[in-house]
């Protein structure tokens, strides 16, 4: 480890850790091959929508379209998740949902509830869609809320899986109505490149947001559900969030059918604010994020469990970045992945900690933070650090937080 820092001394207050983690996913392999059976179902969902349309140029037309958003609204996402990211096979597995899941149940049981009680297209898109719809959509979150309550561990969570979900959702749904308004029909007016351009318009520019932010009402009732301890009290939330999703996709579709452009255009401008209170909650907990990190390690920096030194280049994503250059310098390949899982088990550790520490519902939250720290200490001696900065860019080791020794703390020799 070439760090101008010696290592850090083993306190009394060291405890073994467990030899397994017992946060450690199970059924990865299963997770890899639904990923692969809903990416093929969604493939050949779009090919269904070409032979139902009978023309691929309006289908390969629809996806060109439907991609342009993704890489905006994805950024995004990506952002939100930077500080503690989510495993990736969850996030894709979250997009393919949306994309075939969520589709497939939108696509049969809109249509057979319309069927079976004779609705209009109108009473459908403001009534049935939403039920249908945010019901599957939702499926995703509140399958992986029972399975694996670890990987949607807060709000921020529950605001990404639903917006990846929801965005999967929307990219195949826009393909159907790029395609459809491409072909043209008499209740559209317009067809051809000029129609599939207005509906673009609307859904790629104007509300690229719109289904992920429908499904964010329950992504947030499911992250407020992980942090209560009740059982009692997280069926009612989660209930409210479906119900809050559903409310804002009726009104949004209803202003559209019903109240004609004016009611459409205030409703847009409410959903607008809904959409700015959104990110700005966003903002306030990846800044929340931030600060939770720094203080755990510098917390735990005083404990002895990590060096001070070693503070910057597991905090500040610039310093985090010139780490792992001066490690692909100094080691290659091995020491670049070394340190980038060094700085993952770091995060990991630092929420965890935090979250025994204030008494949250962490399900062996001790053990599996002892078993991240015996694993960066296993990592510790393969690291290629930069020297020491000298001064630290901030003070590295604040005043203890005072929650940390509250009524009902961990013991100290564990914390």
């Amino acid at each position: 480890m070439t760090v101008d820092a010696a290592p850090p001394t083993p306190g009394p207050d060291l405890a073994p850790a467990p030899v397994r983690d017992p946060w450690k996913q199970r059924g990865r392999l299963a997770l890899l091959i639904g990923n692969g059976v809903l990416g093929i179902a969604a493939v050949g969902l779009i090919i269904y929508l070409g032979i139902r349309a009978d023309s691929a140029r309006a289908v390969v037309l629809g996806i060109a379209l439907g991609l342009i958003p993704l890489p905006l609204v994805g950024l995004f996402y990506w952002w939100m998740d930077r500080y503690d990211p989510e495993p990736r096979r969850y996030v894709v597995a979250a997009f393919l949902w949306g994309a075939a899941g969520a589709v497939g149940i939108a696509l049969v049981f809109n249509e057979l509830l319309a069927t079976t009680f004779d609705l209009s297209d109108s009473a459908t898109a403001t009534f049935v869609a939403p039920f249908v719809e945010e019901t599957g959509k939702g499926l995703f979150l509140l399958a992986t809320f029972l399975r694996a309550r670890r990987v949607i561990g807060g709000l921020l969570d529950g605001l990404l899986f639903a917006g990846v979900v929801g965005l999967g959702f929307a990219f195949v749904e826009n393909v159907l109505y790029y395609s459809a308004s491409y072909l043209g029909g008499p209740e559209l007016g317009i067809s051809g490149a000029q129609g599939a351009t207005a509906t673009f318009v609307i859904r790629g520019i104007v509300s690229p947001f719109a289904h992920p932010l429908f499904t964010s009402a329950l992504g947030l009732a499911i992250g407020f559900a992980v942090l209560t301890r009740s059982w009692w009290a997280r069926v009612p939330i989660v209930i409210g969030g479906w119900i809050g999703s559903m409310v804002l996709h009726g009104m949004w579709n209803g202003s559209i059918s019903y109240v004609g452009p004016l009611g459409f255009i205030l409703f847009y401008l409410l959903l607008m604010l809904v959409f700015a209170g959104f990110v700005v909650l966003a903002v306030m907990l990846r800044l929340r994020q931030f600060a939770v990190l720094r203080r755990s390690l510098s917390y735990l920096a005083q404990r002895g469990w990590i060096h001070p030194a070693e503070l910057p280049w597991l905090t500040w994503f610039g310093y985090r970045a010139q780490a792992r250059r001066h490690a692909r310098e100094h080691g290659g390949r091995e020491a670049v992945r070394d340190l980038r899982r060094y700085q993952a088990l770091a995060t990991d550790l630092a929420f965890s900690h935090d979250g025994v520490m204030l008494r949250r519902p962490l399900r062996r939250g001790v053990d599996h933070t002892l078993a991240v720290r015996a694993e960066m200490d296993e990592i510790r001696p393969r690291l290629h650090l930069p020297p020491a900065l000298t001064p630290l860019p901030r003070p590295p080791v604040p005043q203890p937080f005072p929650a940390y020794f509250g009524p009902g703390a961990p013991p100290r020799p564990w914390s």
